[in-house]
Order: C-alpha cells, then sequence, then structure tokens
C-alpha cells in the first residue's frame, strides 16, 4: 500500500498561524549549505540582559542582511548575505507571502546549547512580526506555549525543515529549544525576519 503525504499547509492555530514543511529542502542541499556556513560565518557567543543580569547565551550566532537587531540589551550588525543563502531566502519568501531583510544565524553545538522560552516580540519587528526557520544539521524538539491557556505544540525540527509563525503568534505565544543529553552533533537555523526603520 501506498502511503501519501498530504503538502505542506498553514495551520490556524489559537492566536495565530504556523507552517510546517519537514523536508523544504533535501539533504544533497543542506549538507553543502550546513558545511559552508559552520566554516565560512564569524559565529560568536556574547552576553545578555535577563531580568537585569548579564549571561552568556548558550549558543552561537551571526546577523546577516541589511539591518542591524536589538533585543535582550545588545546590538548585532549584520555582515552580508551569504550568496547561498539568497535563493533559500527567495523560496521561504513565497511561502511566507513577506519580504525578509536579515537573518539571525544560530549554531547550536550540542544538545546542551538551548533557547529558553521567549517571544520574537521587539518593537523592531512590528505588530504582527512573520518568522520563517531553516533547520540544517541535528534534529532538535521545538516547543510553543500560549501564554495565557498554557496549550503546547511540539515539533521536531529535522536537517531541512522549515516552520514559519505568523499572524499574532509573537503577542500570544512563546518558544523554546529545550536542553538534550541525547543530541551530540551540531545544528544550525536561520531565522528569517524583518526589521522595520
Amino acid at each position: 500500500m501506498t502511503l501519501f503525504l498530504e503538502p505542506p499547509q498553514w495551520l490556524e492555530v489559537e492566536q495565530g498561524r504556523l507552517y510546517y514543511d519537514p523536508q523544504f529542502m533535501l539533504s544533497e542541499e543542506t549538507n553543502g549549505l550546513f558545511l559552508h556556513l559552520l566554516d565560512q560565518l564569524p559565529w560568536e557567543q556574547r552576553a545578555i540582559k535577563i531580568y537585569g543580569r548579564s549571561i552568556l547565551q548558550p549558543r552561537q550566532h551571526v546577523l546577516c542582511g541589511t539591518h542591524a537587531y536589538r533585543y535582550s540589551g545588545i546590538t548585532l550588525e549584520p555582515l552580508p548575505w551569504p550568496e547561498r543563502v539568497l535563493p533559500i531566502k527567495k523560496r521561504v519568501e513565497s511561502i511566507a507571502s513577506q519580504s525578509f531583510n536579515t537573518a539571525l544565524i544560530n549554531l547550536y553545538r550540542y544538545g546542551q546549547d538551548h533557547m529558553g522560552w521567549h517571544s520574537d516580540n521587539e518593537k523592531s519587528l512590528g505588530n504582527t512580526p512573520v518568522i520563517a526557520s531553516i533547520s540544517l544539521g541535528a534534529s532538535r524538539r521545538f516547543v510553543l506555549r500560549h501564554k495565557h491557556t498554557k496549550q503546547k505544540l511540539e515539533y521536531i525540527l529535522e536537517d531541512g525543515a522549515l516552520l514559519i509563525m505568523s499572524g499574532d503568534m509573537q503577542a500570544h505565544w512563546q518558544h523554546c529549544i529545550p536542553k538534550t543529553t541525547k543530541v551530540l552533533q551540531p545544528r544550525i537555523n536561520l531565522t528569517f525576519r524583518s526589521v522595520i526603520g
């Protein structure tokens, strides 16, 4: 018996919209891009302010694009777009119906690198920001939690997966990448966004 997978589509959730395609990019695309970004980008790890305390972010990152991005007490200045990222950005923009001028590219070196609960709700992203994330390398859990109802949604972001958060997601939901002892390999994710001003 042949099983047919439903094509990726937008999902309406409580006070938000999600799009998930676990195979947006094929392995022959992701392998080369992963190694290129890992080797060529000047990764850095910076301290951010949380509740008045300065802590080192548990991951590394680089900002690419045309606009600076400010969050948690730091300002990231962008590097030029890597040429290999531009055609992928264009594909994502066609699905998101949104143009993106920056990508915060994160490197999770192993399972202990993580992202705590947060919303991408900085004023510089506008009232209803669209955030598109492409995963490369190791699979990681991605958990969403509604701020009031506490409803949770969970995805396994595998190599080549695309997840887009749209609508009022950032106003009403938080998301995180939890720690894990099971993952020993690195993951890169490109989070496309549009910074205003």
